[in-house]
């Protein structure tokens, strides 16, 4: 551990029920659906909710084909983590927009799955350094942040559910910001096989490394900083309706 790379404080695990919201199939995947895995093996309820299905990450496929190949794919990584609740809200891929559309329809999914911590993926502006992150995203993300306390406004986005006012974090997978950290080492193979799903998706991706050496790296790094041999970080966001 560098003096730049501080040691990562333990995620909570006093919750029953998590919504994964992110933009793409596969964006749990690389990294943090080991975490999942640990959590529903503890008994939790996980559920995903996909902003768009991918149909424009594969070069060789047109968006009618690879849309249906992909929320496939994504169906599968899930049930291999426990999860067997997946939504894909059909925004369009590559051009997801931040606004009060991508809000209200996550607001409505945190409304129907009543989430105690809803999770997303980095939303900063990189990864780290050389590393910048993609505009859907950065939209996603920043959607989730605000969407999580717009579904307890029951006069904000009205008519689909009861107001949900109990999610009591937003977490950020993988965000160079991350303080907190989930101990992955005993669901780590999981989170591997969760990403091999997206079998025809990393085909397509010329150059692509080794699905667990690249994984491996990233939790390396993770669990140097938590204390254990595999990881998964998290930049914490806590919920206070205002």
């Amino acid at each position: 551990m560098t003096e730049s790379q501080p040691p990562l404080e333990p995620l909570p695990e006093d919750w029953e029920r998590a919504l994964v919201v992110v933009a793409h199939p596969d964006d749990i995947e690389y990294g943090a659906a080991a975490a999942v895995a640990r959590w529903t093996g503890q008994g939790k309820r996980v559920a995903y909710c996909l902003v768009t299905s991918g149909e424009a990450g594969m070069d060789a496929l047109p968006p009618a084909e690879a849309g249906p190949l992909r929320e496939q794919e994504q169906r599968r990584a899930a049930a291999i983590v426990g999860v067997d609740e997946v939504e894909f809200l059909g925004h369009p891929d590559g051009t997801i927009e931040y606004g009060l559309a991508l809000r209200r329809d996550i607001a409505w999914a945190i409304r129907r799955h009543r989430p105690d911590i809803v999770i997303t993926a980095n939303f900063r502006d990189s990864f780290g350094p050389g590393m910048l992150n993609q505009a859907d995203h950065i939209a996603t993300g920043r959607a989730v942040l605000d969407a999580a306390r717009d579904a307890g406004n029951r006069w904000v986005f009205p008519g689909r559910a009861d107001p949900w006012n109990r999610v009591q974090a937003v977490w950020a997978a993988g965000s160079p910001e991350a303080g907190h950290g989930v101990d992955t080492t005993d669901t780590f193979d999981l989170g591997i096989a969760s990403l091999q799903a997206h079998e025809a998706y990393l085909a397509g991706l010329e150059g692509h490394p080794d699905v667990a050496e690249f994984l491996a790296g990233w939790a390396r790094l993770a669990g140097d900083r938590l204390g254990c041999t595999y990881a998964a970080s998290f930049e914490v966001y806590p919920i206070r309706l205002l």
